[in-house]
């Protein structure tokens, strides 16, 4: 640890200086002013002792100044004052420990600095942590992709991690609005604080007031303790409030007023508490819609709203589908101790032409799993294993022409329906010879041959 010594006393100072360096560990500067010390609170001390009585200023004066310079040094008052209401009054105001300047004076600061030593070295690993997840979210990094839609998003998140508005992230299921909620809290002045995410499709109806603002004692049965709520967590840093658009109305009208007010009422409770939050809120459907529709209030749409920062559905990324099969590749092999294996030709094309309902999540797993069962050292097209859970759906965000889009869709009924001409041609409300003409040309059914032969 980093110690300074203020002590006008070179006598004192020396014993005080002796004291500390007992532990090797301890990097240890004397000052005899109050002024010679700011001077040097640029080098950053973790913990600084002062004696009360300086020749330039008062003890108190001097802590308050350094603690509105380095927050986190951690303030020892060393005096031959004995008086209660003074040590009480400076402990208040941030001093870590007051020591009196009697016989056991070098016991206590040893003691003192010696339980400091943790709690410094473990703030220093937070700090640590902090910035490494910091750059792990850098969104340029984090973020993967060269299309002109991406680009496009860049740009939106480098704004919202600029300034403090709020952010509505829209955008189909499986784009990534989590990971861009976190790029833009941990690109914020806000990213020494929390970020605390709240998925609203997860939370039970009877329980989502309590979520968000917390609850007292005895609230609700059940309620056996005092619980604070997200928007409390969160005070300082972000919240996101993933899947906004699935809240309750009545729950809608409650938030609407916690954003106006900046404070919460825990549920059984009427203190109203003070929070300081961005908000990040995330969506798949369209709130607008949703307004229109009176699903979602106005007033509180326009209140989150902020900068809405649509994300582009992997479709429409182009080549970013080639580029993130290639991240997701080396980040597998490299978690599971493998090679990583390139892309045949044939399976560029198969993953482009996929239309990937599931986006970037589709594409991770579906890359996942062909790593897995590639036997080679290319993925072949045969390993890229389509799973989606809308087949109907996945064809129609392909491009065709009418005639082809009628084929697949007949196609995709003669499946579910066991190849049953009479059962399909009843469900899509056409003639039966229209589609035994279209399976004698071969235009559709892939089994078209063991339906005729039934027919003979």
């Amino acid at each position: 640890m980093r110690i300074f010594i203020v002590e006008d006393d070179p006598y004192y100072a020396n014993i005080l200086e002796y004291t500390l360096g007992q532990n090797p560990e301890n990097e240890i500067h004397k000052f005899h002013s109050g002024s010679d010390l700011l001077d040097n609170l640029y080098q950053l001390p973790d913990v600084v002792t002062i004696d009360y009585s300086l020749p330039d200023t008062n003890g108190g004066v001097l802590m308050q100044k350094v603690l509105a310079r380095v927050p986190t040094a951690k303030v020892i008052i060393i005096s031959s004052q004995q008086n209660v209401s003074t040590a009480i009054g400076l402990l208040k105001k941030g001093a870590y420990d007051y020591i009196v300047k009697d016989d056991d004076v070098k016991e206590r600061l040893w003691g003192t600095v010696r339980n400091l030593k943790g709690h410094v070295e473990l703030q220093n690993e937070v700090e640590s942590l902090r910035e490494k997840v910091g750059e792990q979210f850098d969104f340029s990094q984090t973020i993967i992709g060269e299309s002109a839609a991406i680009k496009k998003s860049f740009k939106l998140i480098a704004k919202a991690a600029a300034t403090g508005i709020n952010v509505t992230i829209t955008g189909e299921t499986g784009t990534g609005k989590e990971v861009v909620a976190n790029a833009i809290h941990y690109n914020s002045d806000r990213k020494r604080k929390k970020i605390v995410a709240v998925n609203m499709a997860a939370i039970p109806r009877d329980l989502v007031e309590s979520e968000l603002f917390g609850h007292e004692k005895g609230a609700f049965t059940g309620a056996s303790s005092m619980r604070i709520g997200k928007f409390e967590e969160a005070n300082g840093g972000t919240i996101f409030l993933d899947e906004i658009g699935e809240l309750d109305l009545n729950v809608q009208a409650k938030l609407l007023r916690v954003i106006q007010e900046g404070e919460v009422v825990r549920v059984g409770g009427n203190k109203p508490i003070k929070f300081n939050a961005r908000i990040i809120s995330a969506t798949h459907k369209n709130l607008s819609d949703e307004v229109k529709k009176g699903r979602f209030r106005q007033d509180l749409y326009y209140r989150l709203l902020g900068l809405p920062l649509e994300l582009p559905a992997l479709r429409e990324r182009g080549g970013d589908i080639l580029i993130l099969t290639k991240f997701f590749l080396k980040n597998f092999a490299k978690d599971n101790g493998l090679t990583t294996k390139n892309l045949h030709e044939e399976t560029r094309k198969k993953l482009m032409k996929y239309p990937f309902p599931g986006n970037v999540r589709e594409l991770k797993s579906v890359v996942e799993l062909a790593a897995v069962m590639s036997d080679g050292v290319e993925i072949m097209p045969e390993d890229i294993t389509f799973n989606s859970l809308d087949n109907t759906a996945n064809f129609l965000l392909e491009e065709d022409t009418l005639k082809g889009y009628t084929q697949r869709i007949i196609d995709h009924y003669l499946e579910k329906y066991d190849q049953n001409v009479l059962l399909v041609a009843k469900k899509l409300d056409m003639g039966k010879s229209t589609i035994y003409q279209m399976l004698k040309n071969g235009e559709v059914g892939s089994e078209k041959k063991k339906v005729f032969q039934n027919m003979e």
